[in-house]
């Protein structure tokens, strides 16, 4: 029998609330599990005191079920404000600071019955896709913890991946979440823009560029977190595959994202399983310039930058502690003219249109998740990808833009390992809308290939 800490979220919740294990002894094993590999990898932060934690799942056990997270132990990506526990987004700027209340995603996990533990590491305000910070250091991948474990959701993928916790948030504003489920062979989803509720503070342009979504070790618990994390406009379960899926392939945009050696051969046998199953995949010419894509995105992901960390960069004292990507977003943001960013918007929707011709296509479009093998802990993010110079920290994640740019659902896939013993994925990309067919079209992938309980990490 498996031990508590490897069941995924799913199992847990039945168990509890058939009462053939306590909240109480998941705690236990939880907590257990914690102290055994987070000080090697360091993705769960602000981590509760035993004792509170013990007394939340003895009030848990006495308690009726009042979720299907119920006595669930969860941990809150670090970008969420938690009520009573230190919330830093990854910045000295905020190192100390206890939110007096909870965000709006950790009162709907409270709400499902989850018992919220800690935080998720995250890069300093969730940038840069490699999960290191000076508050709680670098998130290590489990795989190989020379390597980073990508970002901004680092933390969560790769507790996920050690089995410290059953399921877990995240969020996506380039990649964020499907960069490091695709470095921790673990699964992630973007929703279509809107269908999660944002924050008060998010800027009208952040919340159409950026998103929380779920992430697990199976589709079907992604489902029911997203389920919740969506207030039930998502109903789990709810979606149906076509009875043979029409796939585009689009590779690397006719050579416009340059990939190191063996990703884009990850992807195809991804591709492989696919057709495995029935599926009709074929190549698809790239739908829309790249370099529109990426010079709409930047723009519009400059100015939302800036206003939204505006505040610390108008205060000389707080200026000087912001990390160096998110001094080039606002420096670049706040030197922007209304023209560029009514451009920006023009193209973006353009480039809605073009998807929306792809899409009466093809049920869905799949891409590599990541464009480089995780990188050493000890880089900030490659500068190069084979004979290309990157311009800018970002540029090695320009493969996730279609994606984000368009608010489009994206459903991180696990793709297996390269040579190194590495861990690589696929975003398959749907219509606005389509998420519940994505997630259908995920539970079938997932039954076939299994890849999260395939090969675990050492630890």
């Amino acid at each position: 029998m498996a031990e508590l800490w490897e069941l995924e979220a799913g199992a847990l919740s039945g168990l509890i609330a058939r009462r053939e294990v306590s909240p109480v002894e998941v705690m236990r094993a939880v907590l257990a599990r914690i102290d055994a590999v987070n000080g090697e990898v360091n993705a769960i932060v602000a981590l509760r005191d035993r004792e509170t934690l013990m007394g939340a799942a003895r009030i848990a056990e006495a308690m009726p079920a009042e979720g299907w997270l119920h006595g669930v132990p969860v941990a809150i990506k670090d970008l969420i404000e938690v009520k009573g526990i230190r919330s830093t987004s990854g910045s000295p700027l905020m190192k100390d600071h206890v939110p007096a209340v909870d965000d709006g995603l950790a009162r709907r996990l409270r709400a499902a019955g989850a018992i919220v533990i800690g935080k998720t590491n995250v890069p300093a305000f969730g940038l840069g896709s490699h999960t290191v910070n000076k508050v709680y250091g670098a998130t290590r991948n489990p795989y190989d913890l020379s390597r980073s474990a990508g970002g901004s959701s680092g933390g969560a993928a790769a507790a996920l991946a050690t089995r410290m916790l059953p399921v877990a948030d995240g969020s996506d504003m380039m990649g964020s979440l499907r960069n490091p489920a695709a470095w921790n062979n673990v699964y992630g989803f973007r929703p279509t823009a809107g269908l999660v509720p944002g924050e008060p503070r998010d800027s009208v342009i952040q919340h159409r560029l950026s998103t929380n979504g779920p992430m697990g070790r199976s589709v079907a618990d992604m489902e029911r977190l997203l389920e919740t994390l969506s207030d039930g406009a998502y109903r789990a379960g709810s979606g149906k595959a076509p009875a043979r899926p029409r796939i585009g392939w689009l590779g690397d945009w006719g050579g416009a994202y340059t990939m190191e050696d063996g990703i884009l051969a990850q992807a195809e046998a991804a591709l492989a399983a696919m057709e495995g199953l029935g599926w009709a995949v074929e190549p698809v010419a790239p739908p829309y310039p790249a370099a529109a894509l990426w010079e709409s995105w930047t723009i519009l992901r400059q100015f939302a930058v800036a206003m939204s960390l505006g505040p610390y960069w108008r205060d000389e004292a707080a200026q000087a502690q912001l990390p160096p990507q998110a001094r080039w977003e606002i420096t670049h943001g706040f030197a922007r003219k209304g023209a560029e960013v009514e451009w920006a918007a023009e193209t973006r929707l353009a480039w809605l249109e073009a998807a929306r011709a792809l899409f009466a296509r093809y049920d869905a479009v799949v891409l590599p998740a990541t464009q480089v093998w995780p990188f050493p802990v000890g880089d900030r993010w490659p500068e190069r990808i084979g004979g290309r110079e990157m311009d800018t920290y970002h540029r090695w994640m320009e493969v996730v833009v279609p994606a984000s740019l368009g608010g489009l659902p994206a459903l991180a896939l696990p793709a297996g390992f390269g040579a190194q013993g590495l861990p690589a994925g696929v975003q398959m990309i749907g219509a606005p809308g389509a998420d519940a067919m994505l997630m259908a079209l995920g539970r079938a992938y997932h039954d076939a290939t299994g890849w999260p309980a395939r090969r675990l990490p050492a630890l």
